[in-house]
């Protein structure tokens, strides 16, 4: 996927962060905390299903990529953790408020990272539907809330 910039309005909260030379991460890609480096969502290692892996996604979710890393750059790149981002999702109707996480490939093996699903608890999801979805489509207003600088989506209660 190209370099898309997502970000629609809001304060993004930016952070900068470390990026391997080997890592490639686009404008727009949600991005994860490994350690002490960025990398894009699809870096992840598969959990098995797509629940455990939204669940690891949102435990390590750093943001929205604000810049780009090629391979071979060593530049730290600028995070956004917060702020309202519009993403491909598969379509379906929604409503403000409702979860959003990150999204399986069709194999079910890698994270998309460009693309939520709804989900149906806080500890899958890296944001909320901000604005509603219905007639269905296939494009969606996410508030994104880092859970590794921010605490993430929160339950509730």
């Amino acid at each position: 996927m190209a370099n898309t910039m997502r970000w629609r309005y809001g304060d993004t909260c930016p952070v900068m962060l470390p990026v391997d030379s080997a890592t490639v991460i686009e404008i727009g890609d949600m991005v994860l905390l490994d350690t002490d480096d960025a990398k894009p969502a699809s870096s992840q290692v598969d959990q098995g299903t797509d629940l455990a892996n939204q669940q690891l996604f949102h435990d390590i979710f750093a943001g929205v990529a604000m810049q780009a890393s090629r391979a071979g750059d060593t530049q730290p790149i600028r995070v956004a953790t917060t702020g309202v981002f519009e993403f491909d999702i598969l379509s379906t109707t929604l409503e403000v408020g409702d979860l959003l996480g990150s999204d399986e490939n069709v194999a079910g093996v890698a994270l998309l990272n460009q693309t939520v699903a709804k989900v149906t608890n806080a500890n899958a999801a890296i944001g909320r539907c901000a604005k509603r979805l219905n007639p269905a489509g296939t494009r969606v207003l996410v508030d994104v809330v880092s859970s590794m600088l921010k605490g993430g989506t929160q339950a509730v209660l």
